[in-house]
């Protein structure tokens, strides 16, 4: 597994967001009414944003089906190389949660000509095709326009069989298996307000960086019946993505890996707006006040999969042994009881 060269050349992207302020994501209710509307019925689209999955899937009618995604976020950190690495792995990570390879990257991007100069971009450009090479995809292209708020990311295509991870598809008894700690919401707040320090800038930045790619590949052994990335809905938020009205998760609030910077930083309330946003969406799907760092709106977060409990545990070494070191078993599918999540 590599990691990004960590110098983190502050380029006053961090203060630049902090000043201009960023969009709100909308949560998932949001997406389905304004844009799931919009998708027509389609034989091949056998995957998509009204099933709740992280990625559309299109069959090709040979027993290879296209994945197709887009994501894009606004600076998390000062250092341009990395805040490409960043976005990269965060747009990339859709297509690994769905078991997929990635083939190919297009680059999505807004730049503030204004406000900085050409290397920037040319920096953020270097650190995002890193990350493209690094998974065995390939760079062919982009797009590109001026905005006076920044914003990267990419669209990616790749490639997946008919046993790809939907999100829904858990079954009874199955363990589930958190990759990355939570936390980056937090920290990326903190790291805007300038008060996180340079060890802990560094651990952030190697999470968010980190390619899913490598908890997808120890996985894929292990036949997963069910998966999703953790991102900007939170912990809680995709998990409830994954339940049906047939099944329950109990979740071990204990067990839940979670950054110490990031406990340290939401008890002095350094907690992003969207996290408690996503807590609103989830309090009556759980069956007491989750803690909030359980909602915290992720970039590049990891993954969340559901392993069969004889498994579970060789899979979890597994992913630990590819370079996921803080993963762990969070929880277990269960028959479904009163509430969605219980919270134990």
């Amino acid at each position: 597994m590599k990691t990004i060269p960590f110098r983190y050349n502050d380029a006053g992207l961090t203060r630049y967001v902090k000043a201009s302020g960023c969009a709100a994501k909308l949560d998932p209710s949001d997406l389905k009414q304004y844009v799931g509307a919009l998708l027509e019925p389609n034989s091949n689209l056998i995957s998509s944003l009204n099933s709740n999955e992280d990625a559309g899937v299109f069959a090709l009618g040979d027993g290879r089906n296209l994945v197709q995604t887009v994501d894009f976020i606004t600076p998390v950190v000062g250092d341009p190389y990395i805040y490409g690495a960043i976005a990269a792995a965060n747009s990339l990570s859709d297509v690994f949660a769905m078991g997929g390879r990635a083939l190919t990257a297009m680059n999505v991007v807004g730049f503030d000509k204004c406000h900085f100069g050409e290397e920037v971009l040319a920096e953020i450009l270097a650190g995002a095709k890193e990350k493209i090479k690094e998974c065995g995809a390939t760079l062919v292209g982009g797009h590109s326009i001026e905005t006076p708020e920044m914003i990267f990311g990419l669209s990616v295509t790749g490639i997946v069989g008919d046993d790809f991870w939907s999100n829904n598809t858990a079954q009874i008894g199955d363990m589930l298996i958190l990759t990355k700690p939570l936390g980056t919401g937090v920290m990326a707040t903190a790291i805007k307000g300038e008060m996180a320090g340079p060890d802990e800038i560094r651990a952030a930045c190697e999470s968010m960086s980190m390619l899913n790619f490598y908890a997808q590949n120890a996985l894929l052994p292990f036949g997963v019946h069910a998966a999703t990335d953790v991102t900007g809905f939170g912990f809680l938020g995709h998990l409830s993505e994954m339940l049906r009205n047939d099944i329950s998760a109990d979740i071990y609030e204990a067990s839940v890996p979670v950054m110490r910077a990031a406990r340290k930083y939401a008890a002095l309330g350094v907690i992003p707006a969207g996290t408690y946003k996503n807590a609103e969406f989830t309090r009556n799907l759980c069956s007491k006040e989750a803690d909030l760092l359980l909602s915290d709106a992720q970039t590049s977060g990891g993954l969340l999969a559901a392993v069969a409990q004889k498994d579970a545990y060789k899979a979890l070494k597994a992913v630990k042994e590819a370079g996921c070191e803080e993963a762990e078993i969070v929880g277990e599918i269960k028959p479904r009881g009163e509430f969605a999540i219980n919270l134990i």
